[in-house]
């Protein structure tokens, strides 16, 4: 049977609705989990583990599978998660200054909120949208510039954003088996300080740090099926498109093709098999194409054999493609409380020869461990908790800071970098 529909839907609200996404974007995080996204999106997928691809669980499951949304049928999900990531770098046995550690924390605490609303048009057709960050690196190196010793001044770091909203449709092409679409629309912004060092190296020297916040807008597609094979197995697949940005103009020195920077594509697969009426086991496993996006994926060594930053396909953080398991499960207490618990293990997305400018995105995390809970106070409104920890991971650099003076030679040496994650998360779903 068909929901009714709640009065005055999202999409009937486009005024609060842009309201809420600017709200959004003030708060965003500026970090991820799983190479350059985020572990999950939506407070259930969190605590386990982010598996979603074939586990359907409220209106954000569109951001990770859109065809899963028939599943979830009429509800809205607002929520928020609390991010605490810890960076780190250190610079040893180089030939301009002692060995030294830096602090990457001047912000260390990161508010992290989504939304998502879904709406039963008729028994095959579902529609939605979910708002949500998508990714993103931060430091703020408040105890001295890692790059002082080579001429750099002030305090350096970055800070990229991004906001996506994302209106999905899924519709059931079979009683069992459902295909879906969703628009991925970004908004990123973008900040460097203290980089003004690396000008001498770059096509556009006068574009290249210190220029204050730049922002563009992309867009991208993501595809999915959502299938029950029985009534213990359920599969999905998804496919998530580069996202095409317009170029960040004040730093088109810094990165590739003149400030370009696009979100990497992605797929994946996934299978949730109810053991028993309580407990549901589930499984994702995303590959990640960093080697898509020139701004995440090229390699620094480029750099150093002349060609400048901001060239055509220039040289950035030589990030790697890399494949993410996910495995967890849940286990229904009773009608009004559910537990969760996940474990995730990513490849390490950075070479040890590619440290040095990645002092800057320390994204080598490669476990997060999670744990979640829902209660259902009644038949409408339910609370869900989540728990991510990701143990602290440390990337020696090997061969990462070349010899000899700039701007060939930075002399040698290796740049080290480590990461730790805590988040706690907490949202309200009300089903219609």
């Amino acid at each position: 049977m068909a929901h009714s529909t709640p009065p005055n839907p999202f999409w009937r609200q486009p005024r609060r609705g842009l309201i809420a996404a600017a709200s959004l974007l003030a708060c965003l995080p500026a970090y991820a989990t799983n190479g350059y996204f985020a572990h999950g999106y939506g407070t259930k997928s969190e605590g386990i583990a982010g598996i979603g691809i074939a586990l359907p669980q409220d209106a954000l499951s569109g951001a990770t599978n859109p065809a899963t949304l028939s599943a979830v049928g009429s509800r809205l999900d607002v929520g928020a998660q609390v991010f605490k990531p810890v960076r780190r770098g250190e610079i040893v046995g180089n030939a301009f200054g002692p060995n030294e550690q830096f602090n990457g924390d001047g912000k260390s605490i990161f508010l992290i909120p989504n939304f998502g609303y879904s709406q039963a048009i008729n028994p095959d057709t579902t529609v939605g949208v979910a708002v949500f960050g998508n990714g993103g690196q931060n430091t703020d190196f408040k105890n001295g510039n890692p790059y002082a010793r080579f001429g750099a001044t002030g305090r350096a770091g970055i800070n990229l954003e991004q906001l996506f909203i994302s209106p999905t449709l899924a519709y059931k092409v079979a009683p069992d088996h459902t295909l879906g679409v969703a628009l991925n629309i970004g908004y990123q912004r973008f900040k460097a300080t203290g980089l003004g060092f690396f000008s001498q190296l770059s096509s556009s020297p006068a574009n290249v740090s210190d220029k204050g916040n730049d922002s563009s807008t992309g867009v991208g597609v993501r595809l999915g099926y959502y299938g029950k094979l029985n009534e213990a197995l359920s599969v999905g697949a998804t496919y998530q498109s580069k996202t095409k940005f317009g170029k960040f103009d004040k730093y088109k020195g810094l990165f590739p093709d003149q400030g370009s920077f696009d979100v990497p594509p992605s797929y994946g697969v996934g299978a949730a098999f109810k053991a028993s009426k309580e407990l549901t086991l589930a499984a994702d496993v995303q590959r990640i194409l960093h080697s898509k996006s020139p701004a995440i994926g090229n390699s620094n060594a480029a750099l150093f054999q002349g060609v400048p930053l901001g060239a055509a396909n220039g040289p950035s953080f030589g990030w790697r493609d890399i494949t993410v398991v996910k495995l967890g499960g849940e286990y229904a207490v009773d009608p009004k409380l559910t537990l969760r618990a996940g474990i995730s293990r990513a490849q390490q997305p950075i070479p040890n020869n590619q440290t040095f400018f990645n002092i800057l995105a320390p994204g080598v995390v490669q476990t997060n461990v999670t744990l979640g809970a829902t209660y259902a106070a009644d038949k409408h409104n339910e609370f869900t908790f989540s728990y991510l920890h990701a143990p602290k991971k440390t990337v020696r650099g090997s061969n990462s800071i070349p010899p000899g003076n700039p701007p060939a030679g930075f002399g040698g040496g290796e740049a080290n970098i480590s990461l730790k994650e805590d988040a706690i998360g907490i949202s309200w779903g009300r089903k219609f």
